[in-house]
C-alpha cells in the first residue's frame, strides 16, 4: 500500500503531480455556496461534458441546413453515425472494431442479446445470475424463462455471498456453473455488482462456462469505462452497457453491445431483425429478406438516434485522450485514498462492504452503515457532497478519475470525520 496520509497537504501534493488533473476542467461540476460540489455519484450519473453543447448546436444547425439530406451530407452523416463510436468504444472495452455497435439502451439491449443466446433445447434452459443483481437484469432473465414456458424458480441458479458477507466468493461461481453442467444455457452477471462494487473475473467465469457448453454474457453499466476489460481476448460471448455513468454520455443515454466476432460474423445466428441492422450496402433497395450487417451493427434495429448519441460523441472524445491505463492507474491510487482516509474514522458506524483488494473493484466504495446511516447522508448532502444512497442502509461514493481529485477526497473524509 502506497504512503498515504491524512492530510490536506498530502492530497494537493498528489493532485500536482496527476497527469489527469486538467481533465476535471472538461466537465461541468455542480455547485453548492458558490463553489464546486464534492460529486461522488459518476457511478449512477456522470458529469456533463463542456464540448456537448457545441457538438448539438453544431448538429442542429446540420438539420436547418440540409433537411432529410443530413444523413448523407451532415459533418457526420446521419446515415452511418453510428460508424463515429465503434472504434473507441472498442478500446474501452477490449474489443475489435466490428464487435461493438451504439444503439438503444441498456436493458432493450438486453433483452435483444438474450433472445439470441438463450435459445433452451434439450435441457439446457438454465441461466446462472448473481444474486442481489440490478432489477433491470433480474426482471428480463425472468422474462426470457418465461417466455419459453419455464418456472424462474428453478430455470435461474443465483449465487449469492456466504453467510454474513456481503461479497460472493468466485470459486462458488465457477462451482455452481461446474455443478450445473449440461443443464445452463447462459452465465449472464453483473461486470461490477452495482450495490457492493465488486469486480468479478470475467475471463474466468467465460472459461467456466465454455467448459460446460454455455455462453457467457455480462451487464457492464457498472464496468464499462471503469475497469480494464479485453472482451475479445477472454472470448466472452456478449454483453451490453450504459454510458450514462462512467462514461459520462447524460440521462437516458445510448446504450452499446459487444458481440464476438465468432457470432457476429455467422449471418445464421438468430436475432430480431430490423432496417438499421440489414446490410447497408442494401438497406434502400427495400427488398424482402434480413440480411445482417458484420459484427454487433447486425444486431440494431432502428436509426441512430443522433441527438441522444451527440454527448456519447464528446464523452468518448474525452475517454481517448485521457486513455484506460492512465485512468486505471489514477483510479487505483484514488479509490486507495479513499478507501484510508475512511479507516481512519473509527467514530461512525460503518463498514466498507466492498472488496479491498484493487483488482476485484473499480472506483466505487460502498459503505454499509448499522446505525444512523440516512442521518450522516443528509448531512453530508448539507454540505456539499453529493454520493448515492441504497436502501436500507448503504451510500456508495465514486471517485472518478476523470474529474475527481485527491483533494475532494481529503474534503470528503474532512467532512464525515466532523459529523457527530
Amino acid at each position: 500500500m502506497p504512503a498515504y496520509e491524512a492530510t490536506l497537504a498530502y492530497a494537493q501534493g498528489q493532485d500536482q503531480t496527476d497527469i489527469l488533473f486538467s481533465f476535471r476542467e472538461r466537465f461541468y461540476h455542480p455547485q453548492h455556496e458558490e463553489r464546486d460540489a464534492y460529486y461522488f455519484c459518476g457511478n449512477s450519473l456522470g458529469l456533463q461534458p463542456k464540448s456537448v453543447s457545441y457538438l448539438i448546436e453544431r448538429e442542429l444547425r446540420d438539420w436547418a441546413k440540409y433537411g432529410v439530406e443530413g444523413h448523407f451530407r451532415a459533418r457526420n452523416p446521419w446515415f452511418s453515425y453510428h460508424h463515429l463510436f465503434s472504434e473507441r468504444l472498442s478500446k474501452i472495452v477490449g474489443a475489435e472494431k466490428d464487435e461493438v455497435v451504439a444503439m438503444n439502451s441498456l436493458t432493450v439491449n438486453l433483452q435483444l442479446l438474450m433472445m439470441s443466446f438463450y435459445r433452451p433445447e434439450n435441457g439446457r434452459y438454465k441461466i446462472l445470475m448473481e444474486e442481489g443483481a440490478f432489477p433491470s437484469d433480474q426482471y428480463a432473465i425472468e422474462t426470457q424463462v418465461r417466455m419459453y414456458g419455464y418456472d424462474p424458480a428453478d430455470a435461474i441458479i443465483e449465487i449469492g455471498p456466504r453467510a454474513s458477507e456481503y461479497t460472493i466468493h468466485e470459486e462458488d461461481i465457477l462451482e455452481a456453473i461446474r455443478s450445473a453442467g449440461q443443464s445452463l444455457a447462459v452465465v449472464m452477471i453483473g461486470g461490477v455488482n452495482y450495490y457492493t462494487g465488486q469486480y468479478f473475473d470475467l475471463q474466468k467465469i467465460t472459461e467456466a462456462a465454455h467448459k460446460v457448453g454455455a455462453y457467457a454474457g455480462f451487464d457492464l453499466a457498472h464496468a464499462v469505462g471503469n475497469v480494464p476489460l479485453q472482451l475479445h481476448d477472454w472470448a466472452v460471448d456478449f454483453a451490453c452497457w450504459c454510458s450514462y455513468k462512467y462514461l459520462n454520455s447524460g440521462p437516458g443515454a445510448v446504450g452499446g453491445i459487444y458481440v464476438h466476432a465468432h457470432h457476429g460474423d455467422n449471418p445464421k445466428m438468430f436475432r430480431l431483425a430490423g432496417w438499421w441492422g440489414n446490410d447497408e450496402k442494401k438497406r434502400f433497395k427495400m427488398e424482402k429478406g434480413f440480411v445482417p450487417q458484420k459484427g454487433a451493427a447486425g444486431w440494431q434495429m432502428s436509426n441512430a438516434p443522433v441527438f441522444n448519441m451527440i454527448a456519447h460523441d464528446a464523452a468518448l472524445d474525452i475517454f481517448e485522450k485521457a486513455g484506460m491505463a492512465a485512468l486505471r492507474e489514477k483510479s487505483e491510487a484514488l479509490t486507495g485514498y479513499m478507501e484510508f482516509l475512511l479507516k481512519q474514522l473509527t467514530h461512525l458506524p460503518f463498514e466498507i462492504i466492498t472488496p479491498d483488494n484493487p483488482l476485484q473493484r473499480g472506483c466505487q466504495l460502498s459503505l454499509l452503515f448499522k446505525e444512523r446511516g440516512k442521518e450522516v447522508f443528509e448531512k453530508l448532502t448539507k454540505n456539499g457532497v453529493i454520493a448515492d444512497w441504497r436502501e436500507p442502509d448503504v451510500m456508495r461514493i465514486a471517485p472518478v478519475p476523470l474529474y475527481n481529485t485527491f483533494e475532494d477526497c481529503y474534503r470528503f473524509y474532512e467532512i464525515l470525520a466532523g459529523i457527530q
